[in-house]
Order: structure tokens, then C-alpha cells, then sequence
């Protein structure tokens, strides 16, 4: 399945039907009055969350979406049926705007919540509403309103509460498919994951974190450089960035610690709150430097950076260290507050970083 996490659609709701100009009409009853019914309520469009789906990519050739029109009234005091609803069914995680205006409507994070996102319109009113002392044959009616037209922007950012972040070939992928049920692609080659992936970290009864792991970040991501910063925006939710740095690194002349300030230098260029939160150091490879060198090496790096928060050696692929990463994500997070949400606009309503010196 293809992962797409930004479209554009449309949401027209249903026209509200028109009121009916009737009159009663029986045997022996020449002036029986109006009973001309009302029109029904054109189809709203909503959006709905569901864990299910991890990908807006129903959207992505599926642009109009449209509610039914209501019917129209009749007479015999019978009122139009009201237009069905139009349900999309969006992953937990979406942000709708409003594509004009750029408004944020409403954000779906939790499964199962509900937002209209185009109001069907009212229906017409019938000749009954009409009658009074000095008007007992009314003839007049009501149109029913339109729907409202809306073009919407979608944006997935995944709900995670731990994310991987690195350069390619770092070993976020081997690190993500070691600890939890994700299962990505892995190659010794740059640039294998392309998309984000997301795996439920499992300790125990009750001891639970989500971790995701997005496609690599080289230098000059702002620029558009490997795959930019395309998908940044999935680690904006989480509490805690594990930052992955390869210990041994095959291109000659590379340098972890020029890898690790870069990265930091491109998180502040996307988004200061991003580069603002709790961010560990996670060794990655020690398995492939000789076992007397490890300490040394590790002790360099951090001395180099002039970095005083969490490290923690590991080797992914031998899963060596794992265990004591593991449970300080777990305390960490169990003490961190729950991810800010933003409040749906009313009218549609049914640790600190540890700097590292560039």
C-alpha cells in the first residue's frame, strides 16, 4: 500500500429539498386548509477516525465527496426524508484545514471521533407553516437551502510516543524491527525506508509505547536534498526523539559527529518546537568497532558535542543494550504529559533538549 499523507478533496453536502404547496382534498371537505409538508435535510459530510487506517491514500484519487440531497415535502402533511450522511473514514492522527483559508477545523486523535465537515442545508418549509386567521389558503413555500462546498486539505501526522530520527543508513529500521512488531524494509543501502513506520514497543502487562521511524535526514533537507523534510512533521507528536547515530560509518571520512550536528542543524530549520524536545542519543553499530575501542569511541563523541543528556550504547542487529534503552523510554514517557491536541473550531462540533553545539 502506498503511504500518502497529505491530499486535497472536496465535500459538498446535500441540498436541503423543498417545501410543498398542497392543500387537503376529501369528499364533502371543500376548505380542508394547507397540509403541504416540509423538505428533508440534505446529507452532512463527516469525518470519522479510525485506528484501522494508517494512510490517507482512499483520498488520493477519490477527490469529491458528496451527502444526499433531501427530499422534497409532499402533501398529506408528509415532510421530505432527510439526505443520508456521507462518512469518511480518515486515520487516527488527521488534521483537516480548510484549503482556502488555511483554518484548522477539526484534528481526529481518537478512534472513533466524529466531525462535520460540511453542513447539509435545512430543508423548505411547506404551505402548513403558513395558515393563520387571516391567510387560510396560503400558498406559500420555502427552497431548501444548499450544502455547503468545501475544499479541505489532509494531513496525517502518526501518534507515536517515541521517534527515530537519523541519517540513512543509520539503523532505525534494524532498531524499530528488534523491539517491536514492525517489520520495514532493510538493506545496506541508503534511503531503504521510504515512507514511516510505525511498532508497538511491548515490556510487559500495562507497559506499552509506540515508536516510529521516518526515512532518513541528510544535510540539506531544507534545500530538498535526499527526501527533504517530507515527513518531519510525523515526529512533531511524539514526547522523546531517539536520535540514531552510526558508530561506524563505511563512507570514508565520514564523521558521526558531523552527521549528529547536521541533523540537529535541519530539525531547527523546520520547526524550532520540534527541535525543542527531549532528545537521547542512541549509539548505533558498536558491534562493528573492536570491543577495546567501544568505550573510547563513545566517550569522544560525547566530549565532542559537548552533550550532557542520556546516551546509550546499543548494537540493533546483535540487539545488544536494548533492555536498559527500552525502560528508560518507558519511565520517561510514563512521566511525560499527554501530546497537546487542538480544539475543533466550535462551529463544526456534533524534558528539555539537551543542545548540541553546531
Amino acid at each position: 500500500m502506498k503511504f500518502v499523507d497529505e491530499v486535497v478533496i472536496e465535500a459538498h453536502a446535500g441540498n436541503g429539498g423543498n417545501g410543498c404547496v398542497s392543500f387537503r382534498r376529501e369528499k364533502f371537505i371543500p376548505f380542508g386548509g394547507p397540509n403541504g409538508g416540509d423538505g428533508g435535510r440534505g446529507g452532512h459530510v463527516i469525518a470519522r477516525a479510525d485506528v484501522n487506517l494508517n494512510t490517507l491514500v482512499d483520498f488520493r484519487f477519490s477527490k469529491l465527496h458528496r451527502g444526499r440531497n433531501g427530499e422534497h415535502g409532499r402533501g398529506a402533511d408528509q415532510y421530505g426524508a432527510g439526505g443520508d450522511d456521507k462518512v469518511l473514514r480518515m486515520p487516527v492522527g488527521t488534521l483537516i484545514y480548510d484549503a482556502e483559508t488555511n483554518e484548522l477545523i477539526a484534528d481526529l486523535v481518537q478512534d472513533g471521533q466524529e466531525i462535520i465537515i460540511a453542513r447539509g442545508g435545512q430543508g423548505g418549509l411547506g404551505n402548513l407553516h403558513f395558515k393563520s386567521s387571516v391567510n387560510r389558503a396560503p400558498r406559500e413555500s420555502t427552497k431548501g437551502q444548499e450544502g455547503e462546498h468545501r475544499k479541505l486539505r489532509l494531513e496525517l501526522k502518526v501518534l507515536a510516543d517515541v521517534g527515530l530520527l537519523g541519517m540513512p543508513n543509520a539503523g532505525k529500521s534494524t532498531l524499530i524491527a528488534a523491539v517491536s512488531n514492525a517489520r520495514p524494509k532493510i538493506a545496506d543501502y541508503p534511503f531503504t525506508t521510504l515512507y514511516p513506520n510505525l511498532g508497538v514497543v511491548r515490556l510487559g502487562p500495562g507497559r506499552s509505547f509506540v515508536i516510529a521511524d521516518i526515512p532518513g535526514l541528510i544535510e540539506g533537507a531544507a534545500e530538498g536534498q535526499g527526501l527533504g523534510h517530507q515527513f518531519l512533521r510525523h515526529l512533531q507528536r511524539t514526547k522523546l526523539l531517539l536520535h540514531i547515530v552510526d558508530m561506524a560509518p563505511v563512507e570514508e571520512g565520514a564523521d558521526p559527529v558531523k552527521d549528529v550536528r547536521a541533523i540537529v542543524a535541519e530539525l531547527k530549520k523546520y520547526d524550532a518546537e520540534l527541535a525543542a524536545k527531549s532528545r537521547w542519543l542512541v549509539l548505533n553499530k558498536l558491534d562493528l568497532l573492536p570491543e577495546g575501542e567501544r568505550e573510547t569511541a563513545v566517550k569522544n563523541l560525547v566530549r565532542r558535542l559537548r552533550y550532557k543528556g542520556p546516551v546509550f550504547p546499543i548494537s540493533a542487529l546483535a540487539r545488544e543494550g536494548l533492555d536498559p534503552l527500552l525502560h528508560a523510554i518507558a519511565e520517561h514517557i510514563g512521566q511525560s504529559k499527554p501530546v497537546e491536541t487542538v480544539e475543533p473550531d466550535p462551529r463544526f462540533r456534533n524534558d528539555s533538549l539537551d543542545d548540541v553545539s553546531p
